[in-house]
């Protein structure tokens, strides 16, 4: 081969292109690169979106909790005064202890509980004093456009140091004046009270607030100084039936659960249902109905009812719960988007009161 030959054989192979073999393979490793990185993306957005619902939830669990805790340290600690907090069967003051577990509209399915504390509350008055009222409660007024329902509440009542000219405007009180019987706003739940889109009859001066925009099912039970965890605050053992003249005395520790949905989440159940929520919060079990592991309702343990609330919620094949996560509807056959089942949280924290301890 000449010299001129082979440089115009070199010539001819630098203006040579891929053949349709090799722009095949290229194509096909570009779109599965794009694929890949497309499914990434869409994996982090999802995660991402996830974890703002959790951080959401966490942040509002967090907020709800510390104030409890406040409002929990600074509690009276006296036999003589009056708390209206749940019992069993009967209530030595008032009806704390709410139905649940398939609840109907005019029953309530949440606990609630008001006492009286060392936190000053809201009141118009330059004779306030250092007392008020304090009550949580999740709304369940049914009136139609009622912002705070299935929500959760703080009631904040100032007291004034003494004498006052109607029921809303008394010192504090020692038994056997009850909360109940000169606050009606404190303790009701706006179940049967009727009402319109502002306050209510049962709180006409608007002294609750939304603290839990999100938590729609709130429970709540004792630690007692026996270790046992009842949905009493007394000790049968020691001959205890009621807190007539122990207060709580016999307790060592309140226990609080919630469940607490982000925004997002209850547009999705409220748009597939108008009682949708209010049924998935029916699933949730009070602390009495929570399946116990010995007679009755002994040998409930701590945590014991968080569980079976992510049971309901999540499933769990041990208590044979298939999970409204996994089925999509109620119990009450109410359907329920399991996405946004996946963004509830359930959070507990438990209190203690550091009461004295009696005998």
């Amino acid at each position: 081969m000449t010299r001129k030959s082979f440089w115009i054989q070199t010539a001819r192979r630098r203006h040579e292109g891929f053949t349709l073999v090799e722009l095949l393979v290229s194509v096909t490793v570009l779109l599965i690169i794009v694929f890949v990185v497309g499914q990434l993306v869409t994996s982090a957005a999802a995660v991402a979106r996830n974890g703002h619902k959790h951080i959401s939830t966490d942040t509002q669990a967090r907020t709800v909790f510390d104030r409890m805790a406040l409002d929990f340290a600074q509690m009276l600690k006296r036999t003589d005064i009056d708390y209206y907090v749940k019992g069993i069967t009967t209530y030595h003051h008032g009806n704390g202890h709410a139905w649940g577990h398939h609840g109907t509209t005019t029953q309530p399915i949440n606990d609630q509980f008001a006492f009286f504390t060392q936190v000053l509350g809201y009141y118009a008055s330059t004779s306030q004093s250092p007392i008020s009222i304090v009550g949580y409660r999740v709304n369940q007024n049914t009136s139609t456009g009622y912002p705070a329902y299935l929500k959760l509440e703080r009631l904040g009542r100032g007291l004034p140091w003494n004498g006052g000219d109607s029921n809303s405007n008394r010192p504090l009180v020692f038994l056997p004046v009850t909360i109940g019987s000169l606050w009606p706003w404190a303790i009701n739940n706006n179940n049967t009270c009727g009402g319109n889109s502002g306050n209510n009859s049962c709180d006409p001066n608007g002294y609750y607030e939304t603290i839990g925009p999100g938590v729609f099912r709130m429970e709540y039970y004792y630690v007692l100084k026996n270790g046992q965890a009842t949905d009493y605050p007394w000790n049968t053992d020691a001959g205890h039936s009621s807190i007539a003249g122990i207060g709580l005395g016999d307790v060592e520790a309140i226990a609080v659960v919630i469940a607490v949905i982000d925004s997002t989440s209850r547009s999705l159940i409220d748009a597939a249902g108008s009682t949708s929520l209010f049924d998935l919060a029916s699933d949730l079990a009070d602390f009495a109905d929570a399946h116990g592991r010995g007679i009755g309702q002994q040998n409930k343990y701590i945590g014991q009812l968080e569980n079976e609330w992510k049971a309901t919620l999540f499933g769990d094949s041990t208590l044979g719960y298939p999970g409204i996560i996994n089925t999509g509807y109620t119990s009450n056959n109410t359907p329920v988007p399991k996405e946004a089942v996946k963004a509830i949280r359930v959070y507990s924290r438990t209190f203690d009161l550091k009461t004295l301890p009696t005998f």
